[in-house]
This record gives structure tokens, sequence and C-alpha cells, in this order.
């Protein structure tokens, strides 16, 4: 059995990570690292503890010691990290966190693989924010990288470090970078999911013929990513991992939608009616009363507005990938589009609503 160590696992990636493993081969056993907490979030994975190849270990990344124990005592055939903090926006108020989690933690995992395990393959999680100030669209692999914030500038740190001991001393280590993957799986802080969790509960209040709800608020509205759905990147990182020689790619939708087209998009599919209004901090979505026509004086019919303590200290507003080397070197292509990972979320999240 080959054995595979999933950090973060307990999260979106990695548990549909796992999933994929467990569904698709039957020579693999999981382990899946989790960092414990006093109150446990297990919700992504418990379909998956009664698994007799699915293992539930407790590894802190950011303690070298615990990490150094953990390699040499299981000795994986794969290290897959995705664990991280992985909030942007909160990267301004914990930077240091963020290089301890995102960076440091890959220094302990690759130097604990050179003393214990050299013939671990390894893969780390990157991200599009390593692109930041953007020179050229779409962004392949070869773009430098110029990152806005605290979180992207770890994960370049980590990036480079990848690169270092992959040549320094010939270990199987890459760094995939993803563009913005989302899912029915999706931390709640997140705007796509924001967004979805925000339709499902408007939506109740709708058909309870109750009008009187609080409104979807978000920050800056117009900047533009490349989404695509978490389970279809999966199967792309383990392409990478057996690749015959270990080589860094960006997987993404190559397309980039705004923010506001996400929203539209949500509403609409919740059989709700709105029409945009206003411009800057002012811009809000109305809903239309049942009769089709607009409430402008009423607030309580506001779906959506803008809050000023939502914006970036500096933003990105643009991320567009070009995945063209993935799609040709590993056969690897993403299968749900936009408008049905937006679907798809709405729909989980109106679900979840309703069973509340």
């Amino acid at each position: 059995m080959k054995k595979v160590i999933i950090t973060g696992v307990t999260g979106q990636d990695g548990s549909f990570m796992a999933d994929y493993l467990l569904n698709n081969f039957t020579d693999i056993e999981v382990y899946g690292a989790h960092r414990r907490l006093s109150v446990s979030n297990h919700k992504n994975i418990e379909h998956l503890k009664s698994n007799a190849r699915f293992h539930l270990l407790e590894l802190d990344v950011s303690d070298q010691f615990n990490l150094n124990y953990v390699i040499s005592l299981i000795k994986p055939d794969f290290y897959i990290n995705f664990a991280a903090n992985s909030f942007v926006g909160n990267s301004w108020k914990m930077p240091i966190n963020h290089m301890q989690t995102n960076c440091m933690s890959v220094m302990y995992a690759l130097e604990s693989i050179r003393l214990n395990s050299p013939l671990t393959k390894f893969y780390n999680a990157g991200s599009s924010e390593q692109f930041g100030d953007i020179d050229y669209v779409p962004q392949d692999i070869k773009h430098p990288f110029k990152p806005r914030s605290p979180y992207g500038a770890s994960k370049c740190a980590a990036h480079h470090l990848v690169k270092v001991y992959r040549e320094s001393y010939g270990i199987f280590a890459v760094q995939g970078i993803l563009f913005n993957h989302e899912g029915t799986r999706r931390g709640e802080e997140f705007v796509t999911r924001k967004i979805s969790k925000a339709v499902a509960r408007i939506s109740k209040s709708l058909k309870s013929h109750d009008q009187k709800f609080q409104p979807l608020e978000l920050g800056n509205i117009y900047s533009k990513r490349d989404w695509s759905d978490a389970e279809d990147f999966v199967s792309g990182v383990w392409l990478m991992l057996n690749q015959e020689q270990p080589k860094d790619y960006v997987l993404s939708s190559n397309e980039t939608h705004e923010i506001k087209e996400f929203i539209q998009i949500a509403f609409n599919h919740a059989k709700i009616k709105g029409e945009w209004i206003g411009t800057g901090i002012d811009e809000k979505f109305l809903f239309r009363n049942y009769n089709d026509e607009l409430i402008y004086h009423a607030d309580d019919c506001v779906l959506m507005k803008i809050n000023e303590k939502f914006y970036r200290p500096a933003e990105v507003e643009l991320l567009w990938g070009c995945s063209k080397e993935a799609r040709e070197e590993l056969n690897w292509k993403p299968e749900v589009s936009f408008q049905q990972l937006v679907e798809k979320m709405v729909d989980n999240d109106i679900k979840e609503c309703k069973l509340q």
C-alpha cells in the first residue's frame, strides 16, 4: 500500500483530495493530518472515518519537532501539503502567522523529508496571489511573482524553497499554482461561499414571505478572478505528483469573471430577481417584488450592498490563468464551468439552509 499524508485534510482541498484517492485507487492509504483544536471541525471528513484506509493524524505543520517525528515514523510515499492560513484578507492582520504557517512549515517538511524519507514525493499548494501586481494576461508559469499581500508573499517564499530543495537535493518537490477554486466545502469567510450562503438565507426568508432580511455585504465587487471547481483541481495535483520529472504547473479555468457576475448568477439561480443601482460605495443590488416592480424606497429590499470595511489595503484587481502546459503535458482540464460551479454552491447552501 502506498502511504499518502494529506495536511489540512479537514479543509476543502484536503478533504476532496482524500475522497479522490480513496475512491479511485485501492492501493493507497491516506493519513489525514489536522491540527488539534479544542473544538473539532470534521464536517468535511466525517464520511471517511469508517474507511479502513483512512487514518486521522494529529499534526501541527508549524511545529518542526512534531512534523519531523511524523515523517520519520510514517515515511510516506507522498506528502501533499494543503495546510495553510489561506484567507488573504486576514493576512494583513496576521502576517507573521501566515509566513510561519505557509512558508516555514514547508521548509520543516522538506528538511525532514531530506533527512528521513528522501524518496517521498512532495507537493505544496501555491496560489495565483503569487502573481499579484500582474504584468500581462493571462498569467502562465513564467509570469514573475509580484505579491500584493502577506499571504501572497508567504506563498512566493515557499515556492522558492521548493525549487531550492528540488535542485539542491534531488527531492521530488513541486508547487502547483492553483487559481481560485471553490466548492461546496469552501470556508464561509471566502467571498464565493459568503455569496452562496447569503443567497440561501435570503431565499429562505422570501419563501416564508418575510422580506425583512439582512443584505449581503461585500467590498470590491469588480475584482476579476479565474474560478474553477476544487474537485477538478485535485486530479491535477495528483498528476503533478506522478509525472516522470518534477515540474511546477498552473491550474486554471483560463477564464476570468467579476465578483459582481458571481453575485448575479447566484441570485438568478435562486430565482431572486434583482437590479443594480448606484455607483462606487453606494452601489446596491435591489430585490424586485412579486409584481416585478422595484422598491427603491425600502431599505429591506437590498440584496447586496458595499461595506468599506471589506476593502483590502492593496487589491489584486485581475487574475486570469493560463494552464496550457498542464493541459498539454499532464492531459488535464477542468470539467465544471463557472456557471455550473456557482449553481452547485447555491444549490448546496439552499439545501443546508432548509435543514436548519
